[in-house]
């Protein structure tokens, strides 16, 4: 058996595990990140959370094979460093791969935490067997990652997968530093809470499944937010299937707790916008793993190592 360690690092909190190549953990330290402090401060406390880690089960540190990180925004996987920390000021371009190797002796590697999600719902969830998986998370934003035989695709500069940006809606909600129309400023639930408080009121509507269960009671301009959405969705998805035609989908991200209400319409609508021949050939299926952030770091060096 071989163990891998995977570190969740976030703008809140700061996560690691021990796991092992069937995504089972055996031990765990979490910690606030405070940021605030700096990236020499975050990357200590990410040193003694590795060392505070019980390794008894594979013989200690020694024996562990690798170290991997995911992180929010994107990343420069060659280099090992973050193009873009919003959340985590001052770690753009911070050598935190190449500071964990040498305190480790370890390989280290790093990624985008859609990416390491995607990657752990590829090799253990519900990709699980598949020769290629595109993973989509809608949630506060929407990312993605695609996985083939095993291998995150990161691309020349790391930004494989910010399927986010994809154009849905012409002259469309300019979000941020995304395209105007972006399907992320459109179709997220931050977008479709804007939406709901927009047209329905802010007395109504608190969060994205607020709109979906208004569409679903009778509320005309709820159900006009929802199948506009759908819309976009469906749009991104066969733009993706367009182009790299995966074996399937998986979906996660918290706009799936809402998905009684319009996953049967989203895969009707993919099916109508892509080639015939594609039809009924590429499933949508929902997300497996209810932990996928470290374990799915942790899976980074297991593939990157093959």
């Amino acid at each position: 058996m071989k163990y891998y360690i995977g570190i969740d690092l976030g703008g809140t909190n700061v996560r690691t595990l021990l796991v092992d190549e069937n995504g089972q953990s055996y031990s765990e330290v979490k910690d606030a990140t405070e940021r605030e402090n700096g990236p020499d401060y975050v990357c200590s406390k990410i040193i003694r959370q590795i060392e505070s880690l019980d390794c008894s089960v594979c013989g200690g540190i020694q024996n562990v094979q690798g170290i991997g990180i995911g992180v929010p925004g994107p990343v420069d996987t060659e280099h090992g460093v973050m193009i873009m920390a919003t959340n985590l000021p001052g770690f753009e371009n911070y050598p935190i791969c190449e500071k964990l190797s040498t305190r480790f002796n370890l390989p280290v590697f790093i990624d985008n935490d859609a990416n390491v999600a995607g990657l752990a719902e590829a090799l253990l969830g519900a990709g699980k067997g598949k020769p290629t998986c595109y993973y989509v998370t809608i949630s506060t934003g929407i990312g993605g990652a695609f996985v083939v035989n095993g291998q995150l695709v990161s691309g020349g500069r790391g930004h494989a997968g910010e399927v986010g940006n994809i154009i849905v809606k012409n002259n469309g909600y300019k979000f941020g530093a995304l395209n105007p129309g972006a399907v992320e400023g459109e179709a997220s639930g931050t977008a479709i809470t804007r939406k709901g408080k927009e047209i329905l009121g802010e007395e109504r509507v608190h969060h994205a499944g607020d709109v979906f269960r208004l569409a679903d009671e009778g509320d005309m301009k709820a159900k006009g937010i929802v199948d506009e959405c759908i819309s976009e969705l469906a749009t991104m998805l066969a733009d993706i299937a367009h182009t790299v035609d995966p074996h399937c989908f998986v979906l996660g991200g918290g706009v799936m707790k809402s998905k009684k209400y319009f996953y049967d319409q989203l895969v009707e609508q993919f099916n109508a916008k892509i080639h015939v021949g594609m039809r009924g050939h590429i499933p949508i299926l929902e997300r497996e793993l209810e932990d996928c952030g470290a374990i799915g770091a942790a899976m980074l060096p297991m593939s990157k190592l093959k």
